[in-house]
């Protein structure tokens, strides 16, 4: 269904409601200006001027009209008419749609809010959708595998072995994967993931993540390294969760880092900083992350294995570490330079 000749018919619409706007305050304007020269002529200069100001009057004041309705229409009725303009095509879903920008006028401010707005808008639109072909994509896959060894035993193509059971069961894990991720991050994002601050040792829990990661990391011939500035230092905060942070960024490292390499875990209290009070920082001498990919690093599914064959991961990690991070009022960025390594710096307050 088209919506062209009704929004033309707006467009028409406020453009004579405007055009009578200005010429009714111009005239009113002018007809103001004429008043006080005709009392001071009357005044002043006695009544042969009257026929100087009836004569002139006429020229003077269609020249004035046109004067001040275009300088009217420049200030106000342009930029209103292409911001109404592209109201409308913000409307009918056309989120590329700018109103043009002019530092000389007035409304220039106003504009390039409502430019930002839309900005944000169309990369929001395309986030979404961006997401749900992620979301489709990482579905498709191991859906596709059930189903067909599900079929396999039904058709008697497969015997219902162990071998097969496990490996539909490990695509069901997967899925089950999948939906808790997302579930969690849908909750982060929104401010409803529910947070269960306590008060515990730094070092309590870098000893469990070396606990849980240090056979995993001999197996694979990395150093796994602890170094806490303060043994002593405390921080209220969801052990659990910031467990989690902390296992997704070394779970990558042990992903990235060859043999011989080396994970180090390294936390320090921020001196002079009202905001933060804990810095802690996980580096690898991994592979690294090129320069390109690096402002993506926590967005959704993203890999850096662009054709996605390693599917024991939801590609959901980093962005859940993010989120779970700005939860408990705290910051996360990364460094990283190819070839030597990656850096991961969280900063955490002290609540």
């Amino acid at each position: 269904m088209s919506t062209s000749p009704p929004s033309k018919t707006r467009r028409v619409s406020r453009a004579l409601a405007f055009t009578i706007f200005f010429v009714i305050s111009a005239v009113i304007f002018v007809g103001g200006v004429a008043a006080i020269l005709y009392l001071l002529f009357s005044k002043y200069s006695g009544i042969q001027n009257i026929w100087i100001l009836i004569c002139g009057a006429p020229i003077v004041l269609i020249a004035i009209v046109l004067v001040t309705i275009f300088n009217l229409y420049t200030r106000f009725g342009r930029p209103l008419e292409q911001l109404f303009n592209t109201i409308n095509k913000v409307e009918e879903g056309d989120l590329s749609a700018r109103v043009p920008e002019n530092k000389s006028d007035m409304f220039s401010d106003l504009i390039k809010r409502f430019n930002k707005m839309v900005g944000e808008l169309e990369r929001a639109e395309q986030q979404r959708r961006n997401l749900t072909a992620d979301i489709a994509h990482e579905l498709r896959t191991p859906l596709h595998i059930i189903q067909g060894n599900l079929e396999g035993v039904l058709d008697g193509v497969y015997q219902p072995t162990p071998e097969h059971i496990n490996a539909t069961l490990d695509e069901t894990r997967l899925l089950t994967r999948l939906v808790n991720d997302l579930q969690t991050l849908s909750l982060a994002e929104t401010g409803q993931l529910p947070l269960h601050p306590t008060r515990f040792l730094l070092a309590d829990l870098a000893a469990d993540l070396t606990s849980s990661f240090a056979s995993q990391a001999a197996s694979l011939g990395i150093d796994l390294q602890t170094r806490l500035a303060d043994p002593n230092l405390e921080l209220t905060a969801d052990y659990d969760r910031l467990n989690q942070v902390l296992s997704n960024l070394i779970s990558n490292a042990l992903r990235h880092t060859p043999a011989g390499g080396t994970i180090s875990i390294h936390s320090e209290p921020i001196e002079g900083n009202a905001n933060y009070h804990l810095r802690i920082t996980i580096r690898d001498t991994g592979n690294g992350i090129p320069p390109a990919d690096l402002p993506f690093i926590f967005d959704r599914f993203w890999r850096g294995d662009k054709s996605r064959t390693e599917r024991t991961h939801s590609g959901l990690g980093l962005a859940i570490t993010k989120q779970l991070v700005h939860a408990h009022g705290g910051t996360i960025e990364a460094q990283s330079e190819v070839g030597k390594g990656t850096t991961f710096i969280i900063q955490l307050p002290n609540k």
